[in-house]
């Protein structure tokens, strides 16, 4: 059965679907018939119009299938809700492709076109209850312990413990800590005794189901050895074997040779993502223009001396250093200075430690003005990058910017330079300060690496959300 959990979920969903998608039809034809005072003309009745609708599921199947609803990646988001841009594009395509059938066939599905824009939004908000029902149902019942998969992780990567916490933290995503295969300063210190000293004694003792490896080393015996007790096998590359993915064969001479690519951000697809955030820019500097006025002369006549504007030095793509413009929300004093300098400044060394070991946030920052703190909350303070924006500095959605100092301590995690800063991004949509600064990498990288126009439309979609709902930067 744990085994099986995946599949199980699949097919509750794929269920769930088509009993809300004909249902949205069948609201939508009633709604036109009972409700709707014009006049109409149907050769069908309720019944009969349902029943041909029940017969192109599989068509709206395949279209969810297409836009990845059906994908595992749907029970681990993290977010609360399902991805909502595919499952409304899924509503529309479905739609859509009832329209052609029904125009290739000529079977009258739609007389009136009122229903054909009804069930789009019906089959959106149903689609979107049954989803979220699902995904909330499975995840009490993995809390339950039932169905969850039992995990062995091995390798001496700091990826191993990253792993061993989450999946001790998050049973409602299906899996179970079985066993580790690690040294023990790759594991965090209240799962030591999940630890084992060889994968084989793992494999005998923890009755897994899932085998992750983290390092390079020896990886073709532990896949034998997994696959041999059939077993599911998953590898964690380093950002540098992930990127291998991406390469393009090419001639040189007669030797055949891969272009690696770091992202699929690239080519046609740079053009395109430029010039979508010149149209942005200009649109939201047209929009917020008036806001930011009023912004600039508020903290002017807060303390005339004082910059309203200030100019970080900040890095983005391929290295180059930008400043990068936001309203001032700290105390002029504290301007420009580290937050060690700043607090040691201040005489109060001891927060220091508090600031770090909490993502770099602290409630209440003495650094911080209310007014600050309330540009922060809004997201307001970061209007002035829409100039950085235009002049190509940044993106509208990509990587945090990371300060040039950042990078001493993140080696490979400079992957994230090789596609512009963005004013949002994957990491600010998924947490913001509710996460550690290493997930906010790792999610940087992740983004990096999976790069397409419809992640970077979800991230737009959900950072209005997220801005709409106070949750600002802090």
């Amino acid at each position: 059965m744990r085994r099986k959990s995946d599949y199980v979920l699949r097919i509750a969903l794929m269920i769930g679907d088509a009993i809300a998608l004909v249902l949205s039809f069948a609201l939508a034809y009633f709604i036109r018939v009972h409700v709707d005072p014009r006049p109409y003309v149907f050769e069908s009745q309720l019944l009969e119009f349902t029943l041909e609708i029940l017969w192109l599921v599989p068509i709206m199947w395949v279209v969810l299938a297409a836009l990845g609803l059906y994908k595992k990646t749907i029970f681990l988001n993290k977010s609360r809700l399902p991805e909502v841009g595919r499952v409304l594009l899924a509503a529309i395509l479905s739609v859509a492709a009832l329209i052609v059938y029904d125009y290739f066939t000529g079977r009258n599905i739609f007389p009136v076109r009122v229903v054909a824009v009804l069930a789009v939004v019906f089959s959106f908000m149903l689609l979107m209850c049954e989803r979220i029902a699902i995904i909330y149902a499975s995840r009490q019942i993995f809390k339950k312990n039932y169905g969850t998969k039992r995990v062995i992780i091995v390798g001496n990567h700091k990826n191993t413990e990253y792993l061993a916490d989450f999946i001790t933290s998050t049973p409602e995503y299906g899996y179970r800590l079985a066993g580790v295969v690690a040294n023990r300063k790759y594991l965090p210190r209240d799962l030591k005794t999940h630890q084992y000293s060889s994968l084989k004694e793992a494999l005998r003792h923890a009755n897994a189901d899932v085998v992750f490896q983290t390092d390079e080393k020896s990886t073709e015996y532990v896949y034998k050895q997994t696959i041999k007790r059939h077993l599911l096998y998953y590898f964690v590359p380093s950002e540098t074997a992930l990127s291998s993915h991406f390469g393009e064969l090419e001639l040189v001479g007669n030797t055949p040779a891969v272009l690696v690519k770091l992202t699929p951000l690239s080519g046609g697809w740079a053009v395109v993502k430029r010039a979508f955030d010149l149209v942005f820019a200009v649109v939201g500097l047209f929009v917020a223009i008036v806001p930011m006025v009023i912004i600039w002369l508020v903290l002017k006549l807060a303390n005339v001396k004082a910059p309203a504007v200030y100019a970080d030095e900040r890095l983005t793509q391929y290295n180059r250093k930008f400043k990068c413009y936001k309203f001032r929300s700290m105390r002029p004093e504290y301007s420009g200075m580290t937050a060690e300098q700043a607090f040691i400044k201040m005489g109060k060394a001891e927060l220091i430690k508090k600031y770090r070991k909490n993502g770099d946030y602290m409630k209440n920052d003495p650094r911080i003005t209310k007014f600050g703190a309330f540009l922060r909350k809004t997201s307001l303070d970061e209007l002035p990058q829409l100039f950085n924006i235009l002049k190509g500095d940044i993106s509208l959605i990509g990587p945090r910017a990371l300060l040039p100092g950042e990078l001493r301590d993140y080696g490979d995690r400079s992957l994230i330079l090789a596609v512009k800063s963005g004013l949002t991004g994957f990491a600010q949509v998924s947490g913001r300060r509710n996460i550690s600064f290493e997930e906010r990498r790792a999610l940087d990288i992740y983004y990096v690496m999976n790069w397409s126009l419809m992640l970077d439309l979800q991230i737009f979609f959900r950072t209005i959300a997220a801005v709409l709902r106070g949750e600002g930067a802090k």
